[in-house]
């Protein structure tokens, strides 16, 4: 049974710092290709950042030279450092592994973790 955990959210004023984790379980996560997606209110939920199971990362335009996402494979666990934030980054973060075509590979969410930034 799929499992992910989110966690280290919180309110944070604009130009602050944050570490997202994502702790996975149930999954076959050292294969997967692992994402963070967020959803803003009234805002369908968009994928932010990606990272491969060799480490490739790619990120959405609104977020790149200020979030950084990486991997530790032996704790089945991806992160997600985001600097410079800004009070549009405000939304409930998620993770799920991505397929190759940028979709959730799982149906089962995780709960998500709330980032809200102050202007």
């Amino acid at each position: 049974q799929v499992h992910l955990v989110e966690s280290g959210g919180g309110l944070v004023q604009a130009g602050g710092s944050l570490r997202l984790s994502c702790a996975a379980s149930g999954t076959t996560f050292i294969t997967d290709t692992m994402g963070w997606f967020r959803q803003a209110p009234e805002k369908q939920r968009e994928l932010v950042a990606t990272i491969t199971s060799f480490g490739g990362t790619n990120y959405v335009g609104s977020v790149k030279g200020r979030f950084t996402i990486s991997r530790d494979n032996a704790g089945n666990t991806v992160y997600l450092q985001m600097n410079s934030l800004k009070p549009e980054d405000t939304a409930v973060y998620y993770c799920n592994a991505v397929s190759r075509v940028g979709m959730p590979r799982y149906a089962s969410w995780g709960q998500g973790t709330q980032v809200t930034v102050s202007s």
